[in-house]
C-alpha cells in the first residue's frame, strides 16, 4: 500500500513536471517524456538535430523544474579532458594543489555537439558517465547525484566532426530527434514569446530529493515473465537481420527493460505493458545497430528496421491484474 501511495503521489508531479516543460518546449511532449524518462532511469539522452529545434531549452527546462544544477559544455575540436573533468591548480597561499570542479559536477549537464570534439576529451565524458565519477591527479571525485547528460549532434554538417563509435554510443539509453514544429505549433510559440522567453518564470515542481526517490522507485515497477521474454525476442531478432552487420548486445537489453520500467512509472503505471517496450524499442535500440556499409545513412534507417521487425513479432497478451 505504502508503495502505491508513493506512485500516485509521484504520477501527479511526473504530469505536471511534462504540462510545465511543454509551456517553453511548444508541441514536443513525447520528447520531453522520453528524456524524463531516461533521467529517471539514471541514463543519458542523445539528440541528433539541426540547430534552433529546442534542444537546450528542453534540457534547460527539465532542470529548473526538477531545481536541478545545471551546466553546459559547447564542445569544440581544441576542448580538453580537464575541460569537462575539472583540473588541479596550485595555491600559492597555502602551498597546496586545488581541485577546480569542471562543468561534470553538476546534475544535469549538456554537451553541446559532442561530435565536435576529439575522442581523447568525448572519453572523458563518456567515461564519467559510465563510472558516476572522475580521477584528475590520482583523486577520484563523485559526480553529483542525480547527474544526467543531454547530448547532442548536428546531422547535417559533419566536417571535422569526430563520429561517436558504438562502444560509446551505447552509454545512452534513447537517440531522438525533436524535428520542426507545426504551423499551429510554430505560431503557438511566438505567441508565448512575445512578452519574453518563458523559462524564465518556469516554477520548480519538484525537488532533488524527489528526483532521487523517483529513481529508487522505478527499479520496482513490475515486469512480468511475458513482458521479459518479449523484450528478449526483440533484442535477439535484431541479430538475425539482413541489413544488420551486428545486432543489440545484452546490454541494450538491459536497457529496453530499464527504460520501459521508467517509461512505466512516468506514466503512473506500476507494471509495464507491452506496448510500452514496442513503442521505446526504436529509440533504444537503433542507436545500437550497427548496419552494413551499403545501407549506412541517417539513423532514421535503423529505426525503420526495428520498426518494421516489430510488426512479425507477435506482441504477448498479459493480464493488468497480475502486479506485485
Amino acid at each position: 500500500m505504502r508503495r502505491s501511495r508513493d506512485l500516485n503521489h509521484y504520477a501527479k508531479k511526473i504530469a505536471h513536471i511534462i504540462d510545465t516543460v511543454e509551456k517553453v518546449v511548444v508541441g514536443k511532449r513525447q520528447a520531453i517524456v522520453l528524456t524524463l524518462t531516461a533521467l529517471l532511469a539514471r541514463r543519458h539522452v542523445l539528440i541528433e538535430d539541426v540547430p534552433g529545434v529546442g534542444k537546450t531549452m528542453l534540457v534547460k527546462a527539465i532542470a529548473r523544474v526538477t531545481g536541478a544544477d545545471f551546466k553546459r559544455i559547447q564542445f569544440t575540436p581544441d576542448l580538453l579532458p580537464s575541460d569537462v573533468t575539472g583540473v588541479s591548480i596550485y595555491n600559492q597561499h597555502t602551498n597546496a594543489f586545488e581541485f577546480r570542479a569542471g562543468p561534470v559536477l553538476s546534475h544535469i549537464l549538456l554537451a553541446d555537439e559532442i561530435n565536435r570534439t576529439s575522442p581523447k576529451t568525448q572519453s572523458a565524458l563518456l567515461e564519467a558517465m559510465e563510472e558516476g565519477n572522475v580521477t584528475v591527479d590520482g583523486y577520484t571525485y563523485e559526480l553529483y547525484e542525480p547527474f544526467f547528460v543531454m547530448a547532442t549532434q548536428n546531422p547535417i554538417e559533419h566536417g571535422g566532426t569526430y563520429p561517436l563509435p558504438e562502444a560509446q554510443l551505447d552509454r545512452f539509453l534513447f537517440q531522438i530527434t525533436l524535428g520542426y514544429p507545426s504551423q499551429e505549433e510554430e505560431l503557438d510559440m511566438l505567441e508565448r514569446m512575445g512578452n519574453g522567453h518563458p523559462i524564465a518564470e518556469l516554477p520548480a515542481v519538484v525537488d532533488i530529493r524527489d528526483v532521487r526517490q523517483m529513481q529508487r522507485e522505478v527499479p520496482n515497477v513490475f515486469v512480468s515473465e511475458a513482458v521479459k521474454q518479449y523484450i528478449v525476442a526483440i533484442v535477439r531478432e535484431t541479430r538475425n537481420l539482413d541489413q544488420v552487420e551486428l545486432g543489440v548486445s545484452p546490454r541494450g537489453t538491459i536497457a529496453l527493460l530499464r527504460a520501459a520500467q521508467s517509461y512505466a512509472y512516468v506514466q503512473g503505471m506500476p507494471y509495464v505493458r507491452p506496448d510500452d517496450v514496442k513503442l521505446l524499442a526504436p529509440y533504444v535500440l537503433g542507436h545500437r545497430l550497427i548496419l552494413e556499409s551499403d545501407v549506412l545513412g541517417p539513423q532514421g534507417q535503423a529505426h525503420t528496421l526495428i520498426e518494421r521487425m516489430l510488426t512479425r513479432i507477435v506482441v504477448p497478451v498479459t493480464r493488468k491484474d497480475i502486479v506485485k
